[in-house]
């Protein structure tokens, strides 16, 4: 499946899309005030060692103090890959109480940003990303990525690469390396290139480390247009567009250096009409933004993000195509497939994500729409797992989550129903009015009491619940009048004592 990647730079914020056969499949973006933490590294401060959660919190210069797990610690790792080499059985890990304390200093870097009232997620197991290639400074482990998924290649790419290692004698800094999918087909010279970016890189590093105090900055990650390159762009990537002048030069620059054949496939737009129309990439993220997602077959999903998962709820809708009604439930739920592979990339979903497809009673469905939905998600570079289906008929999965999902990026918590998703009705707020004035009344003598409220609020008071107002009046033997404010949203009042 070729993919183009459209690059919409502006001075505040950085816009990346990926479309396949003219429809968005994946979105990315970075305000220049809010850009993510992830791969930086800091020179941090332990502020706190919480032994009951075997986590510590640690200052790195944020507006929050980001947080440390003991399995993110690389004493820890390492016994781990030592017992499972040798063959022996796992031992505990060590206390993090043994391992760190307050006051003390310690190279870290971002594995998650910021998510909601959380702070960064934060390991000591350093890993540095090339363009093919990613360095473990600590660890001597030779990877080769799974998405290569031919064996014989895997194996020809960790022996090429243990062999420029070996023969790069002059360095002290051996390290492990992780060969990325980048790397297949690249010739030696690119190899042995990537690796010596990533070691001087990482001996700069090194230096700031020696001569920062904590908490500092030590290395930050590449921008979002580079990361594109980087992170994004793969042998089936066709062309990729950006609208800025300079950040085209800035890409083409950084290609000839790092990724020579790439440079022919960036191109600078300069016509008048916005790059994202062009592939109507603005109506797509307003779509992301909302639960309902229509199937071309008159189907929908149901998409709902909570704290804790996700819900993917599939229903047939208006589609009634199917010979029989279980052909129609099967029908539906391969196309939901197809759109829930794509709207987890658009949107960013991460975490645990719960698939409620259509119940389906031949089993032989269900194994057709598994496998349907591992062939689209087979498409996400991020890093999921996928169950059957279970007794109740859902399918659970999980997907790796680092940066925040776009709804988190683009919207904040509705002020009305405090991210309820619901109002409370002008009636239920009508009786909450009429207790509150009676328990006033208990507790002061105003002459009269007003109530300030929304129109809908006021107007029930006037029709419907006159009279228990009316009698309400009589019995705290006060006046109470009306007042709308048409500032105040539906579940907003007030009671003034007059």
């Amino acid at each position: 499946m070729t993919e183009d990647i459209l690059i919409n730079v502006t001075p505040f914020e950085t816009r990346v899309a990926i479309t396949a056969h003219g429809v968005v499949q994946e979105l990315h973006m970075e305000r220049s005030i809010q850009r993510g933490y992830v791969g930086n590294l800091y020179l941090g401060k332990i502020v706190r060692v919480l032994p009951g959660m075997q986590s510590a919190f640690v200052d790195v210069g944020l507006e929050r103090a980001a947080f440390i797990h003991v399995a993110d610690l690389r004493q820890n790792r390492q016994s781990r890959t030592l017992h499972s080499t040798s063959g022996d059985l796992p031992t505990p890990p060590t206390p993090i109480e043994k391992l760190l304390f307050e006051g003390q200093s310690l190279l870290v870097q971002v594995i998650k940003d910021p998510l909601g009232t959380k702070g960064a997620r934060l390991s000591t197991h350093i890993s540095i990303a090339g363009r093919m290639l990613v360095y473990l400074p600590y660890d001597p482990h030779i990877g080769v990525s799974q998405r290569i998924g031919s064996e014989i290649e895997r194996n020809t790419l960790r022996d090429r690469v243990q062999a420029l290692q070996q023969a790069d004698e002059a360095s002290n800094e051996q390290g492990g390396l992780i060969v990325r999918t980048q790397a297949e087909g690249a010739s030696d010279e690119e190899l042995a290139a990537d690796l010596a970016y990533l070691r001087t890189l990482w001996v700069t590093i090194q230096a700031k480390v020696k001569s920062l105090p904590a908490p500092s900055s030590v290395y930050i990650d590449l921008t979002l247009a580079q990361r594109v390159l980087r992170d994004m762009v793969t042998p089936e990537t066709g062309t990729i567009t950006v609208d800025s002048r300079s950040v085209t030069q800035e890409l083409v620059e950084w290609a000839q250096r790092f990724t020579p054949s790439v440079v022919d496939r960036i191109h600078h737009y300069s016509k008048n009409r916005p790059l994202f129309d062009t592939a109507n990439v603005d109506e797509e993220i307003a779509r992301a933004l909302s639960r309902r997602v229509d199937l071309k077959s008159g189907g929908y999903l149901i998409i709902d993000q909570t704290e804790a998962l996700t819900t993917v709820d599939v229903n047939t809708g208006g589609y009634v195509g199917g010979r029989n009604f279980d052909d129609t439930i099967f029908k539906t739920n391969l196309e939901a497939s197809i759109a829930i592979a794509r709207q987890l990339r658009l949107r960013n979903l991460g975490g645990i994500i719960i698939l409620d497809f259509i119940d389906m009673d031949d089993e032989r469905h269900q194994a057709s729409v598994l496998a349907e939905l591992n062939k689209a998600l087979s498409h996400d570079r991020t890093r999921m797992t996928v169950s059957g289906f279970s007794q109740l008929g859902l399918v659970e999965m999980t997907r790796k989550r680092t940066r925040d999902s776009l709804a988190h990026q683009l919207c904040e918590p509705c002020p009305t129903c405090e991210s309820r998703g619901t109002v409370r009705t002008p009636r239920t707020l009508c009786y909450e009015i009429l207790r509150e004035i009676l328990r006033e009344a208990r507790q002061f003598d105003p002459k009269e009491f007003r109530i300030l409220a929304s129109q809908a609020v006021v107007d029930l008071f006037l029709e419907e619940e006159s009279q228990h107002l009316t009698m309400l009046g009589d019995f705290v033997g006060k006046r109470i009048s009306l007042e709308v404010e048409a500032a105040y949203n539906q579940e907003h009042y007030d009671i003034v004592l007059l």
